[in-house]
């Protein structure tokens, strides 16, 4: 039986068929893909597409995608990040001491094309030229731009100005597009129209590829047309980790979800779910544990041909008690790995009335990427800023390696069957994000929408606690009190991600869902 939810942000949409995105536009085209009989695949994927246009200030065409998708009774993931160039030795970077963060330099192949392809191949019913029947649309004649997106997009003009491709691309003489403001990029509808009527080959063997490699032998990139035609995505095992009667799935590494995994079983281990929600000591014990989940994620987790430790080794619910027993009840600290024994993204979710759903996050990583823009509207990620320069490391550069990724979709299941797919874009926000939303659907019984509107904290890429306006003063100064370098930040704060979640509805998959759209973020969920 439902209770009544109280929102504090976005509504709910309780529909048999539901799409949640970060832009309504991209939510839309979903939507518009299940009904012209479509699956939450193809809806995904219609979504998705249309992102890399309504969006373009955390994904695009040269970024990186992941999936998990519930389908016919199985879990499947997908690994859809690219790899280094052939030409990024270590030697290549002699004289750094850590990889460049924007630039060519900083640009891996492109995954999230070979996303769309596979996925649609495996689990699609629509044609593939179909799913982009809407992105084309508002590449070629316009779409307005919505408030967050015209904020980040402005933000971005001074840092990225200088790389090869971006003012031409990206701005009206030198200017981002203001809310509100009509954006059309024509040349992109002609990318999209070639990946389309290609299944993507173009982009990876085809005239499309030559345009990158030329553009990168012109401006001083490292991509060539033999980096772009050895790509390929890999299915993979979905990596689940059991707490309590629920088991929460992520992409095993190269990714960080193992991140929010970790964090769970030592909480686990400290009966922390006890605490009162969004109470000081609750979140000192999570905001510990992370810390300890980062430091073991920053030693050890890599490309999984890289990697000395094994996954299940660090989801090892012995080690992972034993990490826990590191944690001051009442005092924060700084950990370093432990002692092993050898041996700026979007997301979003669907699901359909046949009880198919989809967990889908793709990314440039910081923004726009790399900042250099390749002709037709290909803004390139600058993933290889994940690559460890440390010799030896597991996450050393390496030509035709993966570099360590944030961008992570989760999925939790209740006694083997689907409950939610969601995820929580943002940085290293994303496995804290799941950690968060986790615990508030398993341990406080919260709904998707109720899940995401509570207050979240992060630990920041300085390692800082950082708190939402919205939180409490109380625990604000309990938290203070345990010793936490803490900052709260403005009510307009971006920094804490964005949720998009589907839920269950009922015991049968025909039931229907329940989702949450984010209201830090312009989207919404849509369904029927």
């Amino acid at each position: 039986m439902l209770v009544c939810e109280r929102s504090l942000g976005m509504n709910p949409v309780y529909a048999r068929n539901v799409v949640a995105s970060s832009q309504p536009l991209a939510a839309q085209a979903g939507l518009q893909a299940l009904a012209r009989g479509g699956n939450a695949v193809d809806a995904a994927l219609a979504c998705a597409i249309t992102l890399t246009v309504v969006e373009p200030t955390m994904n695009g065409l040269g970024g990186d995608a992941f999936a998990l998708v519930w389908h016919e009774g199985k879990l499947h993931g997908l690994n859809a990040s690219g790899r280094a160039p052939a030409a990024w030795t270590p030697a290549h970077f002699a004289g750094r001491k850590t990889m460049p963060e924007r630039g060519w330099g900083s640009v891996t192949v492109p995954g999230v094309v070979s996303s769309w392809v596979a996925l649609s191949k495996r689990f699609g019913k629509l044609p593939f030229a179909d799913l982009f029947d809407a992105a084309i649309r508002y590449a070629r004649d316009g779409y307005a731009v919505t408030r967050v997106i015209a904020r980040h997009w402005a933000e971005a003009v001074p840092v990225l100005k200088q790389h090869p491709g971006f003012l031409e691309s990206f701005t009206r003489a030198g200017q981002a597009p203001g809310q509100g403001e009509i954006w059309r990029y024509p040349e992109q509808a002609a990318t999209l129209e070639r990946i389309a009527h290609t299944e993507g080959e173009a982009f990876y063997r085809g005239d499309i590829a030559a345009s990158i490699a030329a553009f990168a032998r012109a401006t001083g990139g490292d991509m060539t047309e033999d980096d772009l035609a050895a790509h390929q995505c890999d299915w993979v095992e979905p990596l689940g980790f059991d707490y309590k009667d629920h088991r929460l799935y992520e992409i095993p590494p190269n990714g960080q979800g193992i991140g929010a995994q970790m964090a769970l079983g030592m909480l686990e281990a400290l009966k922390a779910s006890d605490q009162p929600r969004l109470s000081a000591q609750r979140i000192h014990l999570q905001v510990e544990a992370m810390k300890l989940a980062f430091a073991d994620l920053q030693a050890h987790i890599a490309d999984p041909a890289s990697m000395k430790i094994s996954p299940e080794a660090l989801l090892n619910k012995d080690y992972l008690a034993e990490r826990a027993r590191l944690i001051d009840l009442h005092k924060a600290a700084n950990y370093g790995p432990g002692k092993m024994h050898h041996g700026g993204t979007v997301y979003l979710c669907a699901a359909d009335q046949q009880g198919s759903m989809v967990s889908f996050i793709q990314s440039n990583f910081k923004g726009f990427g790399s900042g250099v823009v390749a002709p037709g509207g290909i803004a390139l990620q600058n993933r290889g800023w994940g690559f460890s320069l440390e010799d030896g490391h597991p996450n050393q550069v390496a030509p035709g390696k993966r570099p360590f990724h944030t961008i992570i979709p989760a999925f939790l299941t209740k006694h083997g069957q689907p409950l939610m797919a969601y995820g929580v874009m943002g940085g290293n926000m994303q496995a804290q994000g799941h950690l968060q939303l986790a615990m508030s659907v398993v341990d406080d019984g919260l709904s998707p929408q109720e899940a995401s509107d509570t207050p979240r904290w992060r630990i920041n890429d300085e390692g800082r606690l950082t708190v939402e306006a919205e939180m409490p003063e109380a625990v604000l100064e309990g938290l203070r009190a345990k010793g936490h370098d803490l900052r709260a930040m403005p009510a307009d704060s971006t920094d804490f991600g964005s949720a998009q979640a589907i839920g269950r509805l009922g015991e049968s998959l025909t039931d229907g869902y329940r989702s949450g759209s984010d209201h830090r973020r312009d989207g919404q969920a849509v369904g029927f």
